[in-house]
């Protein structure tokens, strides 16, 4: 598929009215006459000399003074091209309609006839020219954008897009890419090769990522072997981790979608919505890698800013899910492109007056211990760790500190921590995938247990607190097995406590090997 198709698949789909290629500046949608990015980082001119030369169908000779316009037939639909090579360089726009635009007199300096013409069914006509043809940027030259060659050959793709319309038509969540093997995808939690796909090498692997990889990222990828970032597509976003193994480079990349579930899409319970209406205090989304925090915190910031008029800031790495301001004002900061990590954008977010504020990763001590006190000092944090249960989620958050501060962080946890919200994701019946989530609210009397160090003790008050909407993840597992979402086995499998859960089963009447476990 030719680079430029692409590009108007995303203006068809998203309704805009043109499409702007500005050399130095990022490619941009006009959607009701406001520019959206739609690449990843600046074009450079040879980049877009690869558009024309891939709409014209022959090598864009460039340097021509003055515009031009012709008509280009995707199959999308005509549009029409006007290019500007003037003393501002290199722009390019492209408007929806077939009509063909009639060229600009060409100066008296260069001929007409460097601008080949095209017709309705998009074949070029060459005409001499006295220039030698420019030859068209190979993908190896090309940096990023979504930028680069233009068809695969033999189910090796030209660009990595490519391969990401392919999982995305396959309705995957990840693909992971790695030297000397085929791409793989996950696709309702299973992982399965790519159809139709060959084996990629190293070199090959290399040529296809590092066009998409920002500067910054390049660095830091030459230095540590390991890197994370987010690429925009016109159909998603993906979340980006490329790093080196045994075999060479590897990557994995994962789609956010680019419409964020609401909090009835997901069937979020009233407790979870409820945490979002607390004025201060910490809250925690847990789970293990790949569970669906992401998601849940989205679908939560997206209430929050359906239904309040707050200031919210976030801190990710990378920005996943992108929040339009709605009731409340949003900045979404990435760590190493608008800051410098966690730790310092929570510090310099309490000068910037937020109501609201989401740390993407509470990875280290001091991040965690100013997430607590932020929360102290009358703001509300969301936070997220890679815990499986409630209860020990808690110990996590105390057991960061060493153990002469740890009776300090009690206290300070007893009286900032609002709740816990712990999910796995299952394989629905059918296809797809749904979570199940384990509730814990912070009462007065878990706020006691924390404060005296007996967090043991805090499942019996989740087991006996379901009235004001706490949940065990046994029970939520179950619920699934009654309502016929999914499997009995498949919630066996991700049952934190397997023993409790047999019990669950058959007392339900649901018979399998869990039969054989004996029951607490």
């Amino acid at each position: 598929m030719p680079v430029i198709d692409r590009y108007l698949d995303a203006m068809v789909k998203n309704r805009a009215e043109a499409l702007v290629f500005r050399a130095g500046a990022n490619v941009e949608l006009i959607v009701g006459g406001v520019p959206r990015p739609v690449s990843s980082r600046p074009a450079t001119e040879e980049q877009i000399i690869t558009v024309l030369s891939d709409a014209l169908g022959a090598a864009y000779t460039p340097g021509l003074a003055g515009r031009r316009s012709f008509t280009y037939t995707a199959p999308t639909g005509p549009v029409s091209i006007e290019v500007d090579d003037g003393h501002e360089g290199l722009v390019v726009h492209v408007r929806a309609g077939g009509t063909p635009v009639a060229p600009a007199a060409a100066p008296t300096s260069r001929p007409a006839a460097d601008m080949p013409t095209i017709s309705l069914g998009g074949q070029a006509t060459p005409t001499p020219t006295p220039h030698a043809p420019r030859s068209t940027p190979t993908m190896a030259a090309t940096k990023g954008g979504g930028f680069g060659g233009t068809a695969s050959v033999g189910g090796i793709p030209a660009h990595i897009d490519e391969l990401f319309n392919h999982m995305l038509d396959m309705k995957a969540s990840d693909i992971h890419l790695k030297s000397a093997n085929i791409p793989l995808v996950r696709v309702d939690g299973s992982i399965m090769p790519m159809p139709g796909r060959p084996v990629l090498s190293a070199q090959q692997l290399e040529t296809l990522i590092d066009p998409i990889m920002p500067d910054r990222n390049r660095s830091e990828f030459a230095e540590s072997n390991d890197t994370d970032f987010a690429y925009e597509l016109g159909r998603a976003r993906m979340r980006c981790n490329v790093f080196r193994d045994m075999n060479g480079i590897g990557a994995v990349f994962r789609q956010i979608p680019s419409k964020i579930l609401s909090a009835e899409d997901l069937k979020l319970p009233k407790a979870v919505l409820d945490l979002c209406t607390y004025d201060k205090g910490l809250v925690v989304v847990t789970g293990p890698t790949g569970s669906g925090k992401s998601t849940t915190l989205a679908a939560m910031i997206d209430w929050i800013n359906t239904n309040r008029d707050d200031h919210i800031i976030t801190i990710e790495d990378p920005i996943e899910f992108v929040h339009k301001d709605k009731g409340c004002l949003i900045n979404q900061r990435e760590v190493g492109t608008h800051t410098r990590g966690f730790k310092s954008a929570l510090r310099a977010a309490l000068r910037e007056d937020p109501d609201i504020v989401l740390v993407g990763e509470m990875r280290d001590l001091e991040t965690v211990a100013i997430a607590i006190e932020t929360a102290e000092t009358g703001h509300l944090v969301f936070g997220t760790l890679h815990t499986n249960t409630a209860p020990s989620t808690v110990d996590r958050l105390i057991d960061q500190f060493p153990a002469d501060r740890q009776d300090q962080i009690r206290i300070m946890l007893s009286e900032s921590l609002k709740g816990v919200v712990a999910q796995t994701l299952l394989k629905k019946k059918g296809g797809g995938r749904v979570a199940a989530l384990e509730i814990l609210i912070v009462t007065p009397a878990v706020a006691n247990l924390i404060r005296e160090g007996k967090t043991f003790q805090i499942t019996s008050l989740m087991q006996t607190g379901r009235g004001i909407g706490m949940q065990m993840l046994n029970d939520a597992l179950i619920d699934l097995v009654k309502n016929d979402i999914v499997e009995a086995q498949e919630a066996y499998d991700r049952a934190p406590h397997k023993k409790e859960f047999a019990g669950l089963l058959q007392r339900a009447g649901i018979k399998g090997p869990w039969n054989e476990e004996k029951t607490v």
